[in-house]
């Protein structure tokens, strides 16, 4: 969990529920959890965005900013398509930001994806306010272990 400076940008292709796109930088001076997720991933539909959600709701946003990240890198035709995106995230209520993450700029896995080197999904980014990478971490994190983590990384 070292804290790297200077963590590549997010490559998005359209975002949804906020005003304007987020980057890091935008969101400077808070720590930023990002959960890079799938529709049809089970564990991410039970356990990783009501997690997000929990977690939005019991943290000031001045603090903390949460993030997702839908990263497909199978099933194209049922959920790669905004329109899909769109009715998922209305039926889950959720209202927290989500970025569609870029297309692969040679076949394989999505931009944002390749670029951390996830190996699926859920995979959750943790920042510190000053944008350093604190947590990269492929599955589930149980409550009480991710409330330590981002108590954590908003305390440095």
């Amino acid at each position: 969990m070292n804290t790297k400076s200077n963590p590549p940008d997010w490559q998005v292709a359209q975002w949804f529920n906020t005003a304007k796109p987020l980057s890091l930088a935008t969101l400077s001076g808070r720590a930023v959890i990002l959960v890079a997720f799938q529709m049809l991933c089970p564990g991410c539909v039970s356990h990783a965005l009501p997690q997000l959600q929990r977690v939005r709701a019991a943290f000031k946003e001045a603090d903390l900013a949460v993030v997702g990240l839908h990263s497909v890198f199978e099933h194209h035709a049922a959920q790669g398509t905004s329109e899909a995106l769109t009715a998922f995230l209305k039926e889950y209520r959720i209202t927290f930001p989500v970025g569609i993450d870029a297309p692969a700029v040679t076949r394989g896995l999505p931009a944002t994806m390749q670029t951390y080197q996830m190996r699926g999904t859920p995979t959750t980014l943790i920042y510190t306010r000053d944008g350093g990478l604190f947590t990269h971490h492929f599955g589930h994190i149980d409550d009480l272990n991710l409330g330590a983590l981002l108590a954590q990384a908003i305390a440095i």
